[in-house]
């Protein structure tokens, strides 16, 4: 019998936290992060990670795990998780699966192999290297021959997804486009992703983020930078959030330009994280407000009801 799973996933700043604790408190359940920079200890403000205050009120897993110099796979995100769900199962709780990294969450429920991380590791760092030696678009004229269907659908100065389709397709030789999602899951899991009026998410993000500032994120980035010797280079500090500060630092945007930045990347972020969410198999859209009706259909799905996925649907 394939192990039971909550997913919650959706944009920055919609209430995923929220739920996923209410979610545990109601149905015994622990946490399970699937965001890929609350992983890095010191990365507080700017990944709006969980408060302690929040984690008290559950158990959470998979945050402030990797040192903010290091790199983390997909591959490696998916072997530690994998661990974790089976111990909360083991012993008798529910494993919850939230945040908004639609890869991470992806590859945990299907098979996706997508090669070993030391290898692409090489492969990144030699075509970062190629970038700063031939540019941009000498990279992106490189991906357009092998993938030209992930070309269409990548910016040519997206240099950070560019890449990873290239380092997916020298370390597997298939092209990136040609990896499907399986719809038969290792996991018996219910995928709820959270969504509210466009224009009710963008003032969140606005007002997030100008909160972020209020709780000390420009001194959290220079302490990184200046302590932990990060730069532009590092893979947590191409964040948003983070990798706006390195041009604001070096004279090119103003203070005001560097907030309205961060607002602007969040929001266009937010429209990605739908798109990717809405794409999943069996996933279900809510208005975090409609908590009641969350909490049933959870219910229903829990108790094993053969109606649930036909009731999901209602």
């Amino acid at each position: 019998m394939k192990t039971k799973v909550i997913c919650i996933g959706g944009p920055t700043g919609v209430g995923k936290t929220a739920l996923a604790i209410e979610l545990a408190n109601k149905f015994n359940g622990e946490i399970i992060s699937c965001d890929s920079i609350a992983i890095y200890k010191e990365l507080d403000i700017g990944s709006a990670k969980p408060t302690r205050e929040e984690q008290q009120l559950a158990k959470h897993y998979m945050i402030d795990i990797i040192e903010p110099y290091k790199e983390f796979s997909v591959a490696e995100y998916c072997g530690l998780a994998e661990k974790y769900i089976k111990d909360i199962a083991s012993r008798g709780k529910l494993p919850i699966i939230v945040g908004g990294t639609g890869l991470y969450m992806k590859c945990l429920l299907f098979d996706m192999s997508l090669g070993g991380s030391e290898k692409l590791n090489n492969i990144r760092e030699k075509y970062k290297k190629f970038i700063a030696e031939n540019g941009n678009e000498k990279l992106f004229q490189y991906l357009e021959q092998i993938d030209p269907q992930s070309a269409k659908e990548i910016h040519p100065n997206d240099t950070k997804k560019v890449i990873r389709a290239i380092e997916i397709f020298e370390a597997t030789g298939k092209p990136k486009s040609t990896y499907k999602t399986e719809t038969e899951s290792k996991y018996d899991y219910y995928l709820i992703y959270l969504n509210t009026d466009r224009k009710v998410l963008y003032q969140r993000i606005d007002k997030r983020v100008d909160k972020m500032f209020e709780l000390g994120l420009e001194d959290e980035v220079k302490n990184l930078v200046k302590n932990r010797n990060l730069t532009r280079e590092n893979q947590s500090m191409q964040a948003i959030g983070y990798k706006e500060f390195f041009d604001y630092f070096d004279g090119k945007i103003d203070h005001t330009q560097l907030v309205e930045l961060i607002k602007q990347n969040s929001r266009h972020y937010a429209k990605r994280q739908l798109t990717w969410f809405k794409k999943m198999p069996n996933a279900q859209q809510f208005d975090y407000e409609n908590k009641d009706t969350i909490i049933d259909k959870v219910k229903m799905f829990l108790e094993g009801d053969n109606l649930w996925k036909k009731l999901l649907l209602q």
